[in-house]
């Protein structure tokens, strides 16, 4: 991994920039929810994901497996913890589940999501850029201890301009990008499980 190299916005010299990944397709996700949760309780677990997602620093390429960061700029949040917390927010709005939860909080559940964050960068290869995000998530029936579907999410958003504020928020459009195609995967995938095991609650 290349050390840090400076490739911020053009003329501004104001300092460190905290910027936050967030989900800018959540409100009208929303619109679109269950009538009755297919399960009364998720957790929802992080997974051991690529060392870009595991720092504050923002990443950048221009060549393939070569990444640098940006030195005026950075996550509020590492993204293998921001990113679970968006999804349970997706999921919440989607009525999946009575109940969602991440590993750990005071709450049991048969059924559990293990999230990977396998790529978060701004591919400056050509600029002004593309935000890419690649996320692996694998459905487990705890109760029955066995997986019951995995699957890789991978999108892109162009960026606007250069720099890490337009990155960012690329990098936002291509999360939001992702969950529209795992959250109904993992109704589907629900639905499916749930059936095999004859309706179990859990």
């Amino acid at each position: 991994m290349a050390g840090c190299v400076r490739l911020d916005v053009a003329g501004d010299d104001s300092g460190l920039r905290l910027l936050g990944l967030e989900d800018p397709g959540a409100a009208a996700a929303a619109t679109r929810r269950r009538a009755q949760p297919l399960v009364p309780a998720l957790l929802i677990q992080p997974a051991a994901s690529q060392a870009l997602a595991d720092t504050l620093s923002i990443a950048y390429t221009r060549r393939e497996h070569e990444f640098a960061f940006y030195q005026l700029a950075s996550w509020v949040e590492r993204p293998v913890r921001r990113v679970p917390r968006l999804l349970q927010l997706r999921i919440e709005q989607a009525g999946l589940a009575g109940a969602v939860g991440q590993l750990g909080d005071p709450m049991s559940a048969d059924w559990l999501l293990v999230l990977g964050v396998d790529a978060l960068y701004h591919d400056v290869s050509t600029l002004p850029g593309t935000g890419r995000v690649t996320l692996s998530a694998a459905l487990f029936d705890r109760a029955a201890r066995r997986r019951e579907a995995r699957r890789r999410f991978d999108a892109t958003a162009p960026v606007p301009a250069p720099g890490a504020w337009a990155a960012a928020g690329a990098m936002s459009s291509a999360l939001s990008r992702c969950f529209d195609a795992l959250v109904p995967w993992l109704d589907a995938e629900l639905a499916r499980a749930l059936g095999t095991a004859g309706e179990r609650p859990g």
